[in-house]
């Protein structure tokens, strides 16, 4: 009986590799002034989220209920799971990591929960390291473990217009150092230990733009990668970032293409318009049981 994976909407994996790849995508919810809407497809946009936040409108996020969680395990288990591996973005983020802990309890099948520590399309590449693990032939905690792997591996570069939709949103963490009279300067942060920490800080937004490409070149190492770009309501610095990445990694994409989107509606959220982030994700080697 088959292994499947888990994770939420924030791994920003679309939909159509999502379902290729039997992953089962749990959404998070937006609350935008009085209407809550599941991040997604039929749901809260991105779009929706840079326009309500540059109109303040409010805007705030929250997790799936563990009963939500729940129900995608008896799903799963009714469908023939025999064991599930449910991977998560940060629990220092976000309560989702929680939930999934708390539904495991009451399971009808193992499931073995994954804080990956990191946000975005960084937990995504360690659900799909998950994915080839159970493609593989391996166990639940093989795949458990790879995805742990692959997110510890991984770098999240991010550069924000402001700070202040972090702030907004406590989800500053160890930037918070940056506050005060430093919010004209345009920051470089990254997730460290499941945190927003800094990296730098420049005067201008070029300056940052171009310090991220070259942090996310320094972090792509020397074997193979994926890279995804992601932005909210900012598609020409996406654009030309991608394409920049694709060139000066081309030895180590090895043929694969940099993903380029626009971020989700939950981590939109708490980032606001104008951000540009980079994930660089060694790949690893596929261990499992079929050999």
């Amino acid at each position: 009986m088959p292994v499947v994976v888990v994770t939420d909407s924030t791994a920003s994996l679309p939909a159509e590799l999502a379902a290729a790849r039997g992953i089962v995508v749990v959404p998070l919810q937006v609350v935008i002034g009085a209407e809550v809407l599941d991040e997604g497809e039929g749901g809260a946009t991105p779009a929706m989220v840079a326009e309500a936040l540059k109109v303040w409108t409010p805007v705030s996020t929250s997790r799936p209920t563990p009963a939500a969680l729940g129900e995608v395990y008896e799903q799963a288990a009714r469908a023939g799971a025999s064991a599930i591996v449910s991977v998560h973005l940060s629990g220092d983020m976000s309560g989702t990591f929680e939930s999934a802990q708390l539904a495991a309890r009451d399971a009808p099948v193992p499931v073995v929960t994954v804080d990956s520590r990191q946000v975005g399309v960084a937990t995504g590449y360690a659900a799909l390291a998950a994915a080839d693990v159970v493609d593989a032939g391996g166990s639940a905690e093989e795949a458990a473990a790879a995805a742990r792997e692959r997110a510890a591996a991984s770098s999240s570069l991010f550069y924000v217009d402001t700070l202040e939709y972090l702030r907004r949103g406590g989800r500053i963490g160890a930037a918070a150092a940056l506050l005060g009279g430093a919010l004209a300067v345009k920051p470089l942060l990254t997730i460290a230990d499941g945190r927003v920490e800094s990296l730098e800080r420049v005067r201008t937004s070029g300056r940052a733009l171009a310090r991220l490409e070259e942090l996310a070149v320094q972090a792509a190492g020397d074997g193979p990668i994926d890279v995804c770009v992601a932005h909210l309501a900012s598609p020409e610095r996406a654009a030309q970032l991608t394409e920049r990445l694709a060139e000066r990694l081309a030895d180590r994409l090895e043929g694969r293409e940099v993903w380029c989107g626009e971020l989700g509606a939950v981590l939109g959220a708490h980032v606001g318009p104008g951000m540009l982030a980079a994930c660089v994700a060694p790949r690893l080697p596929v261990q499992g049981g079929a050999g």
